[in-house]
């Protein structure tokens, strides 16, 4: 039973048909699923360190109060909103990153944080939707002023505010910042994600490879020059070590099975970040590889829905907006069940509205709501 009728004529009743209710309700299912499981893995953790249960719960209410509610604000924008508070969003979090290096705080070998001294927050997750965003307006507005040929035109190489050196040298600067903290695997989805923006704008050949080379050449600095990131890559080709916390994630998928542990589970109880970046194995132990491969069912669906709006879409800016949401929030998704299963060495990434993290889920909250603004304009826009 629909909460209203079509015949009425207020901004809530029209935002309500027009927005796409089932990647909307996809969404918010993610949300329940997250915040059961860090119940769940949060409590386990809480109890060892000594402190109440609710511990990791009470700190995550604030951000799932606040995200939930950018969620649906930020959904309800035009087009010229979401582009001013994505602009908002990428200076802010500049700024927060440039205060990272003045005034470093330090948590497990990274300085990627930023203590605002009431809140302590991640600047590079919550720019995800400002870089995004940014991102595709950019390509939009390049592909207006040079047309396909915007990757070749020499004009467009020029400088200028609308030229390809507007964009390199702050994404530059963002990118060295995340190396030095530091946070190679925000670094290498970044590339990745920005990367497939310019593919889906058509980056020729004679660029794509070389920008390809550089991306793994990154991977290779890291290698060099960044001692946790090489002693990860040799850990990981060389038998896997049982105590290890790639080891002990391991151990406890084992332990869930098809139907789960519930109350009996325990092998979580040794796994140091179960309620973040291995919380994808906390959720397999309590409630099994059934309910495990439903949660990756529900992740596929909303990919599917992404990548199917981006393909019908008529703007090019909501095109390139589409692509990258979905290509961030894919591409994450992979690196955090790659590492938790042992497919790839750790890069120490949540599950996108799953895993116990603020910033994150305050970053992907808004990006989703920018996106269901912008399809929600689009698709109006084209029966108009």
């Amino acid at each position: 039973m629909s909460w209203f009728t079509r015949s009425e004529d207020s901004e809530l009743s029209s935002w309500y048909f027009r927005v796409d209710r089932r990647l909307l309700g996809w969404i918010l299912v993610l949300i329940f699923i997250g915040v059961l499981c860090v119940i769940s893995a949060g409590s386990v953790q809480a109890l060892r360190k000594g402190w109440h249960w609710y511990y990791f719960l009470q700190k995550m209410l604030p951000f799932y109060v606040v995200g939930i509610a950018t969620l649906f604000i930020s959904s309800m924008f035009n087009k010229k909103l979401v582009l001013g508070f994505s602009a908002l969003n990428l200076t802010v979090c500049f700024l927060l990153l440039l205060w990272t290096v003045i005034h470093p705080v330090s948590s497990h070998g990274s300085k990627r944080w930023a203590d605002l001294g009431f809140i302590s927050l991640m600047p590079s997750d919550i720019l995800k939707p400002g870089l995004v965003i940014m991102t595709a307006w950019f390509l939009s507005k390049m592909e207006q002023l040079y047309s396909k040929n915007m990757f070749l035109n020499k004009a467009a190489w020029r400088p200028g505010w609308f030229s390809w050196w507007a964009y390199i040298i702050p994404f530059s600067i963002i990118l060295l910042i995340l190396f030095m903290q530091p946070d190679v695997g925000t670094t290498m989805l970044f590339l990745i994600v920005v990367g497939i923006m310019l593919f889906v704008a058509g980056l020729p050949n004679k660029i794509w490879m070389p920008l390809a080379g550089l991306a793994a050449s990154v991977g290779g600095l890291a290698f060099l020059f960044h001692t946790h990131v090489h002693n990860r890559v040799m850990a990981f080709f060389k038998p896997l070590d049982p105590k290890s916390q790639v080891g002990l994630s391991i151990s406890t998928i084992r332990q869930g099975g098809l139907f789960g542990m519930r109350d009996e589970s325990f092998a979580k109880e040794s796994l140091p970040d179960a309620h973040t970046d291995f919380i994808f194995a906390t959720l397999v132990e309590d409630w099994g590889a059934i309910a495990a491969c439903v949660l990756l069912l529900l992740f596929v669906l909303i990919i599917k829905r992404l990548i199917t709006t981006a393909l019908t879409v008529r703007d090019r800016f909501v095109l390139y907006a589409v692509t990258g949401a979905t290509a961030l929030f894919a591409t994450q998704i992979c690196i955090n069940l790659a590492t938790t299963l042992h497919m790839m060495p750790p890069k120490g990434m949540t599950l996108p509205f799953i895993s116990s993290g603020g910033s994150s889920f305050l970053g992907y909250c808004f990006l989703f709501g920018l996106v269901l603004a912008l399809i929600r304009e689009d698709k109006w826009k084209q029966r108009d």
